[in-house]
């Protein structure tokens, strides 16, 4: 546990926050992703202020950069650190959205979205975390 690089596991958190705003934005998948999520009531009241959510966001971002550092090991090349994320991102998060979509009745398109991006954010990770030593 001492050995893990903090630095690498704080810019692979702020990189989570770099690919969602890009991610979510009407740019790429925004406009479809709230389409698909459907309308909701109340929602500014559920979330409050935009300072927690992204506070409370940004620390589920460090406690999965800091679990995955903890659990890969380090990677011998970016392509074996590229795997490793694909792994993790594709199939425990993203197959983890997909048991849960079907049981909420979600959409295909959301869940390609919202497990599209924890696929390339654990990418992202793998190459951070698991490259950097």
């Amino acid at each position: 546990m001492l050995q893990l690089n903090l630095l690498a596991i704080i810019v692979a958190a702020s990189s989570s926050f770099m690919l969602g705003g890009l991610w979510y934005s009407p740019a790429l998948f925004g406009n479809t992703w709230n389409r698909e999520a459907g309308p909701c009531d109340n929602c500014k009241q559920e979330q409050g202020h935009p300072a927690k959510v992204f506070g409370v966001s940004f620390i589920f971002a460090l406690l999965a950069a800091f679990v995955y550092a903890w659990l890969m090991p380090a990677a011998a090349s970016a392509p074996i650190a590229a795997g490793q994320g694909l792994a993790v991102g594709g199939g425990l998060v993203a197959a983890s959205f997909g048991i849960n979509y079907q049981f909420a009745n979600r959409s295909t398109k959301l869940l390609l979205i919202d497990g599209g991006y924890h696929l390339v954010q654990f990418l992202i990770y793998g190459l951070v975390i698991g490259a950097w030593h």
